[in-house]
């Protein structure tokens, strides 16, 4: 895509900007951000789902109508910003184009806006958005800064900050820029410190070998700035390969610290001092220990970060707690990869040691329907007692891929039964909860689990 001229970017002007596919996560988020620093904003999408349509129709944001119009590139345009929902034949896009408008993705956009800021991110194939969550929340006690983040994060109002601050978080994702850069988000940051929590191939449809997915993250370590810093988890293999290949100067690991699991969360011990966290399990320590890393590069000393974190109230979808009672306690988790859920069932069992543990599993992404990388979930699930392992066919109808059988499904994982209905499903929790035994429920999606209401577990019944 074309370079942005700095005045594009200027906070300390009021600007005209267009979204090509305004309803992505990121991408309403940004365009609510940039009404909010007083620029002008329209946009357009084929879709928009919650919570992006409420957000935007409340700020006035919405389209009208779906779809694209090529009316509303305007020569009074100063830039489009375009998502990677949209193709390369969007006739916006070509409009754009063919005007001579700036055309450039979130990415280009949030590193022209933080050209003269410190840049910190985080990456991995697992746990980045925790991560970005973490250092954000001990970085506002103690620095003014900005921020890019994957989730809707509690205490903050946007997914996105952009303000005059020297400083900016960043998750940095290895997925692709857009329609027109096939590159990973993250080497447009260009950053001052980078972590990087694990690598285990994801995206088969768009990187098709480990070897190609291995590579973005070499990419990354590339565009590191001079004097940077690199924190990597040192019991990634793969990873470690990486960055020894890199030769990259400033680099360090990091594991996990001492700690041991008490009702609620952890205690960690770290120089002789005891920090009780809200949160559990091994990988979220290793990533709270390398944060801790990524905040001392600015100043922020390792016991101000342990005792910051003893009060970080986690990020939705990861390990959330939705039920807690007695008899039973119910978790939804963003786990779809393979290295995910075994980190999140792992974590579960560990803290639940003397509950029947029951996991629920739904085949949702691309990479996990895809019949050969389906293997790779094999022994993933193992620790759990009970195991449903959920997909809808329809999901492979729509990515016109060959429908497996539930017999194929439960082979490809080893354990678990199969179901592809709503009704399938809340019959077998019915029937894997009957137990004297407290139960934890450990549900593992990123999609909508056949449309399971959650208040199913609260009924009396059942908890």
């Amino acid at each position: 895509m074309k370079e942005v001229p700095k005045l594009l970017v200027s906070f300390f002007q009021h600007m005209n900007y267009h979204f090509i596919a305004i309803g992505g996560a990121v991408m309403h988020n940004l365009a609510l951000e940039l009404q909010h620093n007083k620029h002008r904003v329209s946009g357009s999408d084929d879709e928009i789902f919650e919570p992006a349509k409420s957000r935007l129709s409340a700020a006035g944001l919405l389209p009208q109508s779906h779809g694209w119009f090529p009316e509303k590139i305007t020569s009074d345009l100063d830039g489009v910003i375009v998502g990677m929902h949209a193709k390369q034949d969007n006739p916006e896009l070509l409009r754009a184009i063919e005007l001579g408008i700036p055309t450039y993705s979130f990415p280009e956009f949030i590193y022209h806006h933080s050209r003269n800021k410190t840049r910190l991110v985080m990456a991995g194939s697992h746990g980045k958005t925790t991560c970005t969550g973490m250092l954000m929340h001990i970085l506002k006690s103690y620095r003014d800064f900005d921020y890019l983040v994957g989730s809707q994060l509690p205490g903050f109002e946007r997914m996105v900050k952009l303000s005059d601050a020297p400083l900016i978080v960043i998750e940095g994702d290895e997925y692709l820029t857009s329609p027109l850069d096939l590159r990973p988000k993250f080497v447009h940051y260009k950053a001052h410190a980078a972590m990087i929590t694990g690598i285990a191939w994801d995206h088969v449809n768009v990187f098709p070998t480990e070897e190609i997915y291995h590579n973005q993250f070499s990419l990354l370590i590339d565009t590191l700035q001079p004097g940077g810093h690199l924190f990597w988890f040192e019991g990634d293999a793969a990873l470690q390969n990486i960055v020894q290949k890199s030769g990259f100067p400033l680099q360090e690991s990091y594991d996990a610290p001492q700690y041991q699991n008490v009702k609620g969360g952890t205690e960690v011990t770290v120089d002789g001092q005891v920090y009780t966290l809200p949160f559990y399990g091994r990988h979220n320590l290793q990533n709270a220990a390398g944060v801790v890393k990524m905040a001392a590069t600015i100043g922020i000393t390792e016991a101000e970060s342990w005792s910051a974190l003893e009060t970080f109230p986690g990020t939705a979808k990861r390990l959330e707690p939705i039920v807690e009672t007695e008899k039973l306690t119910v978790i939804r988790d963003f786990a779809h990869a393979p290295s995910k859920v075994e980190a999140s069932v792992f974590a579960v069992r560990e803290q639940f040691p003397n509950h029947k543990f029951i996991a629920v599993f739904e085949v949702h992404t691309y990479s996990s329907l895809n019949p050969e990388f389906m293997g790779r979930y094999k022994g993933t699930l193992d620790p759990a007692d009970d195991v449903c392992i959920l997909f809808d066919p329809h999901v492979f109808e729509l990515k016109r891929m060959e429908v497996p059988s539930k017999e194929t499904v439960e082979m490809r994982f080893g354990k678990g039964k199969s179901v592809n209905r709503l009704d399938e499903l809340q019959l077998w929790l019915s029937s894997a909860m009957e137990t004297d035994q407290p139960v934890v429920l450990l549900l593992m999606s990123s999609g909508n689990l056949a449309g399971l209401d959650l208040n199913y577990f609260t009924k009396s019944n059942l908890s």
